[in-house]
């Protein structure tokens, strides 16, 4: 009799200890190296457009206006609160990035071809008097970022290999609301923000350093839908779509 109690005391002890480590809330953060991959600034004129300088030329609405964005790499953090059940996580993140712009290149206009060239009057409405700046060079001097908080809904799973270390893979989709600044050589372009559909794929490690205590490290890819965003300085509004890789390292804490 008191083997068999003994052998069901130490089967419970056994479940009960599965459970605490397999199931059960925790609280986890990271920070990240991002890369985002340059923007293409694809816009369209909101109504007409009557060019500056010497020679005036009328666009007309609905002309599409682009040009290429290049963005430097930058930091994020990332917040989470989550449940595991066996191999598989659930969580709610918060995350945060910012990026510089360093320039904008190859401004342009359909009908028109690349303006970097021209004297940046043409983009100031109905001025008649050149400038003696090009557009390439009122550009080219980069400024502003881009900055986005991020609500996603996430699920993992976690392979176990039966060591302290286990590989993982995950998905999350959710929201992102996207503030775009454009501000090269302090004029004014863009300066507007947007909400949008975003979501993002991980994978990583693992590294169970004790039945609370996990770290991990690993791999995002991270992409929003097309934020459409107003320019301050052209009636014309744009749609910017953000892609960035993530190198990331952590912590969680399971209670």
């Amino acid at each position: 009799m008191l083997r068999k109690r003994t052998l069901l005391t130490a089967i419970a002890a056994s479940a009960l200890s599965f459970g605490a480590h397999a199931d059960g809330l925790y609280v986890g953060g990271s920070l990240s190296y991002n890369d985002m991959d340059d923007v293409d600034t694809d816009g369209r004129f909101t109504r007409d457009f009557l060019t500056g300088g010497p020679v005036m030329v009328m666009i007309d609405s609905g002309t599409r206006v682009r040009w290429n964005t290049d963005v430097d790499s930058s930091w994020g953090v990332n917040l989470a609160l989550g449940y595991q059940v066996d191999d598989f996580r659930f969580e709610v993140e918060y995350a945060y990035a910012e990026h510089d712009v360093d320039s904008h290149d190859n401004v342009r206009v359909a009908g028109v071809g690349n303006i970097d060239d021209l004297d940046v009057s043409v983009l100031l409405e109905g001025l008649d008097t050149e400038l003696g700046v090009t557009v390439g060079d009122v550009v080219g001097d980069g400024r502003g970022e881009f900055s986005a908080d991020y609500l996603f809904f996430n699920a993992y799973y976690d392979w176990d290999t039966g060591s302290q270390w286990q590989p993982y893979v995950g998905v999350g989709a959710g929201n992102a609301w996207v503030d775009v600044d454009y501000n090269p050589s302090n004029v004014r372009v863009i300066d507007d923000d947007d909400s949008v559909f975003a979501w993002q794929l991980m994978g990583g490690i693992n590294y169970l350093c004790s039945d609370e205590l996990t770290f991990f490290g690993g791999l995002r890819w991270r992409e929003t839908d097309d934020a459409e965003v107003d320019s301050s300085l052209l009636p014309a509004d744009f749609d910017l779509n953000t892609e960035s890789w993530l190198v990331e390292g952590g912590v969680r804490w399971h209670f």
